[in-house]
């Protein structure tokens, strides 16, 4: 029976609470909201984080790694988030969109120069998937790649596309034959930002402000053939790698991250219910409270299951898109409603900057929508499971 169910494997439980202890000593709850006002991305805290050894949880020692455990890594997201993403977010971007994607789709070459400085938090992918008319259909990219020798050349946009100023590389699809079948007609391709003819302008947003999301364009952008993901021999097979490995990882980071953030809010309001007092006793003897924090609790662990179910799924190397879909799709939609319940919980304070539930309020709204929207799920699900087909 996989741990999921019962007591969590030792080796999780001493990650936890190793985490727990970096959080409160690295991360205190006033510094986090700095952060979070200032759409920073602490480098140095990274570098610490990187030193417990957790950006190799995605692959395996050959590589620097610690050894690949996909549900050690979706627990230090889901232990991180609880305040708030200044780190998670650059961990998502560094174990599981560097990390994950390079063991499953890399080169050996690329593996074994990017992987080591991944383990060591010093190597971050950005997803250069969206574009401005382009969201959820990913097949219809409209950004051109052109292979000429050795080089590959990129013109258009990509949108949505969060941490581009900080990363090392863009994890850019592309059209790369306008005269193929669809499907057989994209590549990845790595691409630094920094190199000429790219210009990155940034987005405003509500929520997720780890750093900032931007739109980039690219004008005849020039990288070496190499950067192919996988390789030039992988050149027109880029959709296999994006809908196994890439949309995987996005939608069990994405939902780690809900679970997090659910997390730290029903903590942070169960706590509030025991300390507040309202008519002569803490408002969490009042039953509307009493009842409502309980059925929150209950709602949490059929989330916190169902995450680690589709983790421990992708660990054993076993096909997991359906479920997948179905954690992102439940744990960000329910972890919205329990997010603003608990605010209700704390009442006005709920609403003030000076408490983190705000911060988890204007989280938790981006999470439904961003790697893939839950409708996006739904039709993911249907369509697996060959729902009317």
């Amino acid at each position: 029976m996989p741990a999921y169910y019962g007591d969590e494997p030792e080796h999780i439980v001493l990650l936890r609470d190793t985490l727990r202890r970096f959080i409160a000593d690295k991360s205190p709850r006033e510094r986090a909201r700095q952060w979070e006002r200032e759409h920073h991305f602490p480098p140095d805290v990274f570098a610490e984080l990187a030193e417990l050894g957790v950006l190799g949880l995605t692959f395996g020692e050959e590589y620097g790694g610690a050894g690949r455990d996909v549900v050690a890594a979706i627990a230090v997201i889901d232990e991180l988030c609880t305040r708030g993403t200044a780190l998670a977010g650059p961990f998502v971007h560094s174990a599981m969109y560097a990390g994950l994607n390079l063991t499953e789709s890399g080169s050996e070459t690329q593996k074994r120069e990017l992987l080591p400085r991944v383990a060591a938090g010093q190597c971050l992918f950005a997803y250069g998937l969206s574009e401005p008319d382009v969201g959820g259909d990913l097949a219809s990219v409209k950004t051109r790649a052109e292979l000429h020798g050795d080089v590959v050349r990129i013109n258009g946009a990509k949108r949505w596309c969060t941490m581009a100023r900080d990363a090392d590389y863009i994890y850019c699809l592309v059209k790369s034959d306008p005269q193929a079948p669809r499907y057989e007609n994209l590549s990845l391709v790595l691409v630094p930002p920094s190199t000429p003819g790219i210009t990155i302008h940034d987005i405003d947003h509500i929520g997720l402000r780890y750093t900032r999301t931007c739109d980039v364009l690219f004008d005849d952008v020039e990288v070496p053939a190499a950067n192919i993901v996988g390789g030039p021999e992988h050149w027109n097979r880029g959709w296999q790698k994006l809908v196994g490995p890439a949309l995987d990882v996005e939608r069990l980071a994405v939902a780690a991250m809900a679970l997090g953030i659910t997390r730290g809010a029903l903590e942070d309001a169960w706590r509030y219910a025991g300390e507040r007092k309202q008519f002569g006793k803490a408002i969490g003897e009042h039953q509307a409270v009493r009842h409502k924090l309980v059925d929150l609790r209950t709602l949490f662990q059929a989330c916190e299951h169902m995450l680690y179910h589709a983790a421990w799924l992708a660990d054993q190397g076993r096909s997991c898109a359906v479920e997948s879909s179905m954690a992102k799709m439940f744990v960000t939609d329910h972890g919205l409603d329990i997010v603003i319940q608990c605010q209700q919980v704390l009442g006005a304070y709920g609403c003030a900057e000076e408490y983190d539930l705000e911060r988890h309020v204007r989280d938790m709204t981006c999470l439904p929508i961003v790697g893939g929207s839950s409708n996006m799920q739904r039709n993911n699900i249907a369509n697996r499971l060959r729902l009317a087909r």
